[in-house]
């Protein structure tokens, strides 16, 4: 057995832990950067409470709270203007996975900006970024321990990661009930999300003898949860367990990395004025991906089956689909076949770590043709 393995996140896992923001932040710097999405948080009263938080602990705050869904470069660069000139010492990401990336590319910006040319490269393991303390408020991206943000440098066009040691955040503090709040929609779309991360954590090639019994309980969890959710059930178990499905597996991603869907998600644009989300793309995608790859990988799509107590796991995940209203079609979403060359063409980041072999131009065209 070899292999390498590392997090360095700290991890603060349990309902109403939010309340030790402050206490974490004291130990990082004395003025908090918090970025957020534009409403969700303030109308829910979260910012309010991280504020007092800190106050409480003699940490300054300032806020930015411009941070799109698909999270743009130029986002990150004002945040990242914004934290040089208050002089602020740390960053706090406080949403789902777009604010906490949004939060991600600011503390790099800050010391090694501007963002835009970042996306789609790696960034030195010596890069010594402000430290940020992440706060999800979805279960699902699992950027709170991750190395890696997903931002849009729209004088490119051009939707990809930034990596490096530098990502990880100082502190994940994980409240499962900072998703008491969240439309049913998107707690299933983040939901579908962390069943893949855990899914590919477990096909990659990256993957290691850590990731597997992570993956397995992680797509368990969400196979048993999901539906629930879907139903319109909100406990707090549902949410405890599925905050701690989506630590699982954004370790994997950590560790693990991904597979050609989220490469094809990414890569996916918005056509006709319709947003096709981040889960709702991999859910297109998968039926195609997981056909793609079957001969590769039997051993541990049957192990995966036995995870969520079907005899074939690709017939398993339809009928997760079905049953949580996740299963549509590229054409559903507006997309023709004239439209799959432009998103081939766009396709970025580490394809080799998806599990077909030698993958390149054809395993992405079929995946894309296989899910119109």
């Amino acid at each position: 057995m070899d292999f390498d393995f590392h997090i360095p996140t700290r991890i603060h896992f349990g309902s109403g832990r939010l309340a030790e923001i402050g206490g974490l932040a004291s130990r990082l710097g004395r003025k908090a950067l918090v970025v957020s999405g534009r409403t969700a948080m303030r109308r829910a009263g979260v910012l309010d409470r991280i504020a007092a938080s800190l106050s409480a602990a003699g940490v300054e705050s300032v806020f930015y709270g411009e941070v799109s869904p698909d999270p743009l470069a130029e986002e990150a660069d004002a945040a990242a203007a914004q934290a040089r000139d208050e002089g602020c010492d740390v960053v706090i990401g406080v949403g789902g996975g777009s604010a906490i990336d949004g939060a991600k590319a600011a503390a790099v910006g800050v010391v090694a900006g501007p963002v835009g040319p970042l996306v789609g490269t790696g960034v030195p393991d010596t890069l010594r970024a402000l430290p940020l303390i992440a706060v999800p408020t979805t279960a699902g991206s699992g950027s709170e321990v991750t190395k890696g943000a997903i931002l849009t440098d729209a004088s490119r066009d051009f939707k990809s990661g930034i990596r490096g040691h530098a990502l990880f955040p100082a502190d994940a503090l994980i409240d499962p009930e900072l998703t008491a709040t969240l439309p049913t929609e998107v707690a299933v779309e983040t939901g579908f999300d962390t069943f893949c991360h855990a899914v590919e954590g477990y096909l990659a090639c990256g993957t290691g003898p850590v990731n597997a019994p992570l993956a397995r309980e992680a797509v368990g969890i969400v196979a048993e949860s999901l539906p629930a959710i879907a139903a319109g059930a909100s406990t707090p178990a549902l949410r405890e367990r599925m905050a701690y499905a989506a630590l699982l597996g954004g370790i994997n991603v950590a560790t693990a990395s991904t597979c050609l869907p989220h490469r094809l998600q990414q890569a996916m644009p918005r056509l006709h004025g319709r947003r096709l989300s981040h889960g709702r793309g991999l859910a297109v995608l998968y039926p195609a991906w997981l056909r793609l790859i079957e001969p590769h990988r039997k051993t541990r799509l049957r192990e995966l089956a036995e995870c969520i107590g079907a005899t074939d796991f690709r017939s398993g995940v339809l009928d997760l689909l079905d049953r949580t209203g996740l299963r549509s079609s590229l054409a559903d979403w507006g997309f023709a076949p004239d439209d799959l060359a432009a998103c081939e063409a766009r396709v970025s980041g580490n394809v080799a770590n998806d599990p077909t072999p030698d993958t390149g131009e054809a395993e992405v065209r079929a995946i894309y043709a296989g899910s119109l």
